[in-house]
């Protein structure tokens, strides 16, 4: 049997195909073979070969290239994109019949680890701590940036989910406007004058769709789960922002991140995924983190309605999700 599901408080639907069910085994895609590759541009000794960085986390300082002296010996590093979608300095547009603005804006890259071949998975509570902390001063020093409106926060890893890189990374677009999607979302909270992020938090604690939590976060496949075995995170208390962040609340976010990809990576042999911070620093938004594992193709009905078809109910995701 299958149903369709609607978004917790969007007017958006997925479709859950439970005569459609595969388990994890049957969704793992075969593998390119991984080989580390000694001219990376983002290890360690191999700095010269991306733009000058913008933040240098070293030892608890941080610090900034010059010039041509690039700092050495790094924990994370953060580049400008070589090939950014957006630029602070944009070429003038010529004047169209159509809608068209200049491509402004920030494109930056967070490399993670100097150290080739490591995954999320491989990092201590120190590093990811040291990660979550990059992740809070970039996206806070560019949505300060006089013209953003919103900064993207996100990480792909895998070809499939569109790395075009071995080494893991980051990255974060600064763009002068909000987003489609979140704009819908906070028309909608402020329209019913309350946090239905809070309401979800609540009510899927103690759901089958439960995942984990730790003090400060709480990890579920929602409801409404437009990829096999996505997962998002919630803060239990209401935050808006990273800015208003306190630092045990990131390390709570990273120590929930880390325990899905692990998880993927036990049960589903290390998919390619994505996951992606969204965040709104208005008060009334929640805070919360997207996982989605690269399992299932967007195909034809997905493009024509932008309902997506699950194959895998969120219920039996969870079952397989949770530590055993």
């Amino acid at each position: 049997m299958s149903d369709i599901r609607k978004h917790y408080f969007l007017d958006e639907y997925c479709i859950i195909a439970s005569e459609r069910s595969k388990r994890p085994s049957d969704l793992v895609s075969e593998k390119t073979e991984r080989v580390a590759i000694s001219n990376c541009v983002f290890c360690s000794g191999n700095e010269d070969k991306t733009p000058p960085a913008t933040a240098v986390y070293k030892n608890g300082d941080v610090l900034e290239d010059k010039q041509d002296v690039h700092v050495t010996g790094w924990d994370v590093r953060c580049i400008p994109n070589l090939f950014p979608a957006v630029s602070p300095t944009p070429a003038k547009i010529e004047p169209s019949d159509w809608q068209i603005d200049a491509g402004f804006g920030y494109h930056e890259v967070i490399v993670e680890t100097p150290v080739h071949g490591r995954t999320i998975s491989d990092l201590s509570d120190h590093e990811l701590a040291l990660l979550m902390r990059a992740y809070k001063d970039r996206v806070v020093h560019y949505q300060s940036q006089t013209g953003i409106e919103y900064v993207s926060l996100f990480k792909n890893w895998g070809e499939r989910a569109g790395a075009s890189l071995e080494h893991i990374h980051s990255q974060l677009i600064a763009l002068p406007l909000l987003p489609p999607l979140l704009r819908r979302e906070q028309d909608v909270i402020q329209d019913i004058k309350k946090c239905p992020y809070c309401d979800i938090v609540e009510k899927e604690e103690n759901s089958e769709r439960f995942v984990y939590e730790n003090a400060d976060v709480l990890a579920f496949t929602p409801h409404f789960s437009i990829a096999p075995f996505e997962v998002w995170i919630l803060p239990k208390q209401h935050i808006d922002h990273f800015a208003n962040c306190a630092d045990e609340v990131m390390r709570s976010l990273g120590d929930a991140i880390r325990f899905v990809i692990s998880r993927y990576d036990t049960i589903l042999d290390s998919p390619s995924y994505n996951y992606m911070f969204y965040q709104i620093a208005d008060g009334s938004y929640h805070l919360n983190v997207r996982i989605q594992p690269v399992l299932a193709t967007r195909a034809g009905f997905e493009k024509n309605t932008d309902i997506y078809i699950n194959t895998v109910s969120p219920e039996d995701a969870a079952s397989y999700l949770r530590e055993q």
